[in-house]
């Protein structure tokens, strides 16, 4: 078998779906300027693919299992580019927020097969290779995404960073039905079926809990359209609980949470995403509106953060350095929060360097909870549910994102508002323009006699607003890192010795992708 081409093929897919996530950020002032939006529209912009994702990551790990991985991986390939052409041809936010929903859905079917494609392609040395270079392209791709967004805005337009996309999955689509062998189903039980309820009562709660999340700044927190969608999310999850407990073939296997180690994972890749990227489409639009840089250059302040992300990642993978997964989850979560705390210290005179040393620290910190949290997560079940471990971890990845940039975009026009109060006619209409990206409309309805008043006064709210999300995010990063800490303890004489450690993630992760 060739080494390259499947291994390529997959890779090309990874890499589409994870920059999906982040390529939109420095395009959101774009967006907006161009098809008129509101904060909470721009959130479901980032929102909408990765909650999408989240939500059908184990339905459709669940659907590979019945149908083939080949199928599974090739059709979510199809329906991510189809879904990435509607975007580009977005006529208004309506309908770019639907397509990203669809896309995210085709990543899910993408996303759910990578690694139980390699599994079953690779084995021995060219295994470990195989895998390593995955981590590397996982790792680097969402770090990157602002980067790649910001060129194609500023040189081709916002809607390119979907056009992007066609012809990378064409590619991988072309070289999955070369180098890819056909995959039969692995569940022969005629009796399983795809757990329907469990999935809409799943999609129901997380879409419910992050509408009323991105509505609240603008509805209330105490009105309907706060109160409904927040209520009707509990009960949905609710009965999800409920129906998992009932299910032969349940979606999530909730006996995994009993576990403490295990959730200390699911706790450390929520936590690490919600906080370092749930705070970065407000940084990007401070750099672009506030700060006036272009797309690419706002792209380009956030490559210290790209590039000790991915360095960190790759390093601890090849060389196996310590500390063990239990530390490192926990050291990585404590440098993310350090490092996006030390984005909090905004003045309304500063410039964008401020943020290089936050964005470099929060980097080495995501890098090492990359490579050590799905570590953690597999070591701590039996290679039987490593499978089901994975998909799980992948579940929280997104959630944690999606749900981090709600509550942070509720929190960011909450702070504006109160820094406005008494500074501006109507502060409430005032900050939710000024958090969407909106600050030099505000100034051009504004007499030049006012204007430089009036833009210092944006200026320090917006600042004001950016430290309280970067400060609460680093304060919410470090109380996990000491929660992941003592979850994830074990007793001295039940600690497994360094190389009983190491075998016992390698076993793990090979029973994850078989």
């Amino acid at each position: 078998m060739r080494i390259w081409g499947p291994l390529a093929a997959i890779c090309l897919g990874t890499f589409m779906l994870l920059v999906d996530v982040t390529i939109v950020l420095v395009a959101l002032p774009a967006m907006s300027e161009s098809l008129g939006s509101s904060l909470s529209q721009l959130q479901w912009v980032a929102d909408g693919y990765a909650l999408a994702l989240a939500a059908a990551l184990l339905g459709a790990g669940m659907l590979a299992d019945l149908h083939g991985r080949r199928r599974m991986y090739a059709g979510g390939l199809v329906v991510f580019a189809l879904a990435s052409v509607a975007c580009a041809l977005s006529p208004g936010m309506a309908v770019l927020i639907a397509a990203r929903i669809v896309q995210g859905l085709g990543a899910a079917a993408m996303f759910t097969t990578t690694l139980s494609l390699i599994g079953t392609l690779y084995s021995g040395r060219r295994l470990a290779l195989a895998l390593g270079a995955w981590a590397a392209v996982a790792a680097g791709a969402s770090a990157l995404g602002p980067i790649l967004g910001g060129l194609l805005t500023q040189t081709l337009g916002w809607r390119w960073v979907f056009y992007v996309n066609v012809p990378v999955t064409v590619t991988a689509l072309i070289m999955t039905f070369r180098y890819i062998p056909r995959t039969a189903p692995l569940v022969r039980d005629t009796s399983r079926r795809l757990d329907v309820p469990g999935l809409v009562l799943f999609a129901i709660g997380a879409g419910g809990s992050v509408h009323a999340l991105t509505e609240a700044h603008v509805q209330g927190w105490v009105s309907a359209g706060t109160l409904v969608p927040l209520g009707a999310a509990l009960v949905a999850f609710v009965a999800f609980v409920r129906v998992q407990q009932r299910r032969r073939y349940p979606l999530l296997d909730l006996s995994l949470f009993r576990r403490p180690a295990f959730t200390a994972a699911m706790l450390t890749i929520a936590v690490g995403e919600g906080t370092v990227y749930g705070i970065m489409p407000y940084t990007s639009l401070w750099l672009q509106s506030v700060q006036h840089l272009s797309p690419l250059a706002a792209g380009l302040v956030v490559l210290p953060h790209a590039a000790a992300a991915a360095s960190v990642a790759v390093l601890v993978g090849r060389r196996r350095l310590k500390p063990s997964p239990r530390l490192g989850a926990a050291l990585g979560l404590a440098l993310a929060g350090l490092g996006v705390g030390a984005e909090g210290f905004l003045e309304p005179e500063s410039g964008w360097p401020v943020l290089v040393g936050g964005l470099a620290l929060s980097g080495v910190g995501m890098g090492l909870i990359f490579q050590v949290a799905a570590a953690l997560a597999l070591g701590s079940v039996p290679a039987e549910h490593a499978g089901t471990a994975g998909g799980t971890y992948s579940t929280f990845e997104q959630l944690g994102y999606a749900f981090g940039v709600a509550v942070f975009g509720a929190l960011a026009v909450s702070t504006m508002t109160t820094s406005l109060r008494s500074k501006v006619t109507d502060p409430v209409i005032t900050a939710q323009t000024l958090s969407g990206g909106g600050a030099d409309s505000l100034l051009a309805h504004t007499p030049a006699t006012q204007r430089a008043g009036l833009e210092h006064t944006f200026h320090a709210a917006f600042a004001t607003g950016h430290n309280t999300l970067a400060l609460t995010a680093g304060a919410v990063a470090l109380a996990g890192a000491a929660l992941v800490l003592w979850l994830s303890r074990q007793p001295r004489e039940d600690r497994p010795t360094a190389t009983d450690e190491t075998t016992t993630d390698a076993r793990s992760a090979s029973a994850a992708i078989e």
